[in-house]
């Protein structure tokens, strides 16, 4: 198996042992997104529907090193604290994915790392 690292100064430097993403043949592994600002990376714990913004597009800083965009995600995984930002959360995601939107996860967990509010994995193919 042939991997390679993928990583970007323009989306938040991993906050433990793993990669931004890894590219396997021709996927991409993309790790979860949370909402740290690439630029100070200082995580931002405020409204959820500004930390699911800033998400996507550490998101799309990812793809991009990689030469992909969101037309390229064919599976989501999206984790919230609070089942009752599903909704906010859906109307920022949505902006992303206008035509043929990917397979998709959505799970409630009790925290997530730095006390965000959402997190988003993806993965794509080349």
């Amino acid at each position: 198996m042939n991997k390679e690292i993928i990583y970007t100064d323009n989306a938040p430097k991993p906050v433990g042992p793993y990669s931004q993403a890894v590219k396997v043949g021709n996927f991409l592994y993309c790790s979860g997104q949370i909402s740290i600002d690439p630029k100070t990376n200082e995580v931002f714990t405020g409204d959820v529907q500004e930390q699911t913004e800033m998400v996507m597009q550490n998101i799309k800083a990812v793809l991009a090193q990689a030469g992909l965009d969101f037309k390229d995600i064919f599976k989501t995984m999206i984790f919230i604290t609070d089942m009752n930002n599903f909704a906010k959360v859906n109307e920022v995601y949505a902006k992303y994915f206008t035509d043929a939107p990917p397979a998709r996860s959505c799970v409630e967990v009790p925290t997530l790392p730095k006390g965000v509010n959402v997190e988003i994995e993806v993965i794509a193919q080349f």
